[in-house]
């Protein structure tokens, strides 16, 4: 079988990177206000998971910015308690220099990364209320610890990867932010839908 032949191994890792890149491409341009980076994250869960399952027809764009839609409110209200507590967090290590508050700060940051690397994967899989999906969240990230740390190895390979360029050649910096969380999503849904699965 040729390499370029469109069911090679090559190809299919090719057209997998396209679709991360794109992906990512909405989310940034559909986070611009903030407050619908919620939306953006569950939409991108939805359009990755199509497209790794070679579902979606119309392509990528109309996935997404379907998902997009369809997810927007309630995405938006499981987004909000974590943008709060990534707020709150980062004003403490800034501004609050208490050493009795050092636990305190680690345990907003864990729980926060714990609950975020599920959050909206879940929002994007399940139907259920703003409240439950968070909660589920962090169910979830502790009951599937494996799978939440290798979540959280991708994502902090690809920050590794962001503030490496950032110091050494920034004008690679561009390719990173190009292919940016929408490709890591691509690498996500795989742990996901395994554990997924078990529930549907």
């Amino acid at each position: 079988m040729s390499w370029l032949s469109p069911d090679s191994r090559f190809m299919e890792a090719w057209n997998n990177m396209t679709d991360g890149i794109l992906i990512n491409i909405y989310m940034m341009i559909t986070s611009i206000p903030l407050i619908t980076i919620g939306a953006s994250l569950a939409a991108g869960n939805v359009a990755a998971r199509k497209r790794l399952e070679g579902q979606g027809s119309g392509g990528v764009a109309k996935t997404y910015f379907t998902a997009f839609k369809e997810n927007f409110l309630k995405a938006t209200g499981v987004w909000i308690p974590y943008f709060v507590v990534l707020v709150l967090s980062v004003w403490l290590w800034v501004f609050v220099h208490i050493p009795e508050l050092l636990i305190i700060k680690f345990a907003l940051i864990i729980v926060w990364v714990i609950g975020f690397e599920w959050a909206f994967a879940l929002e994007a899989r399940f139907d259920n209320t703003v409240s439950r999906t968070v909660w589920n969240s962090l169910i979830f990230g502790v009951s599937h610890i494996g799978y939440t740390l290798g979540l959280i190895a991708i994502d902090g390979i690809f920050v590794g990867v962001f503030v490496a360029t950032w110091k050494i050649i920034p004008p690679a910096l561009f390719l990173v932010v190009v292919f940016g969380y929408g490709s890591m999503l691509m690498l996500h849904e795989p742990l996901t839908e395994r554990v997924f699965k078990r529930y549907i």
